[in-house]
């Protein structure tokens, strides 16, 4: 599972790392703990390639209430052909969720209380997760965007942390993923694999990561 994330480059940063998306005017402020239920950073396959701002944890189109999505902050790679939650989006709603880091708590031990760890590629650059997104209409008329993130198996660095890591996508993997409309699950499916192990690092951080309240830099300090 990947429950907790961060985005703290500078949105220059971001946008010469994703040359190609059109960028909203005002600007946005790192994060260091983005927990569900919040806004997250998204590309959708519409086909407009622009940054957007959706719900974390996905509310099926079909859903009687978007308490659902509180459930769906992740979907499984192995699954998502084949769960009514999530099949429909990964034939034709999927996004990538920018990032430049996430949180996986471990079990050490002899420790009651699991670990933080915070995992970031080597060269600290932002990356995307492989993301599914929906659009949920209310009977009032209100709109809710929102998004998971896909999980896989552990490479070798996050076997030891956790038995799940979220799925970042290559860069050459942005253009299938963002085909817009219906596309053959089938040749999207080899997409969702670990990334691999020595691109990453992976170091313990302060428990204040627990509280989503905490989203400030300290969060990411090693601990």
């Amino acid at each position: 599972m990947c429950g907790r994330f961060t985005l703290t480059v500078d949105p220059a940063d971001l946008q010469e790392a994703f040359p190609w998306v059109a960028f909203p005017q005002q600007s946005f402020q790192p994060r260091y703990n983005i927990a569900p239920s919040q806004p997250v950073a998204v590309i959708a396959n519409t086909g407009d390639n622009k940054l957007d701002f959706f719900t974390w944890g996905l509310v099926p189109f079909w859903a009687k209430d978007p308490s659902i999505g509180s459930r769906m902050i992740n979907a499984r790679a192995e699954t998502l052909a084949e769960k009514p939650s999530f099949k429909n989006a990964f034939k034709r709603r999927r996004c990538l969720i920018l990032a430049d880091g996430f949180y996986e708590w471990q079990q050490i031990p002899g420790e009651k209380a699991k670990t933080p760890m915070y995992i970031h590629l080597k060269d600290g650059k932002a990356f995307a997760f492989a993301g599914l997104w929906e659009e949920w209409n209310s009977p009032d008329g209100s709109q809710i965007l929102s998004a998971a993130i896909i999980t896989t198996s552990p490479n070798e660095l996050m076997a030891p942390i956790h038995n799940r890591m979220p799925v970042i996508l290559p860069e050459s993997a942005y253009g299938m993923w963002l085909t817009p409309g219906e596309t053959d699950t089938q040749k999207l499916s080899p997409l969702l694999r670990p990334y691999p192990a020595q691109a990453l690092e992976a170091y313990a951080v302060s428990r204040m990561v627990n509280s989503p309240q905490n989203d400030q830099s300290e969060c990411i300090n090693p601990a």
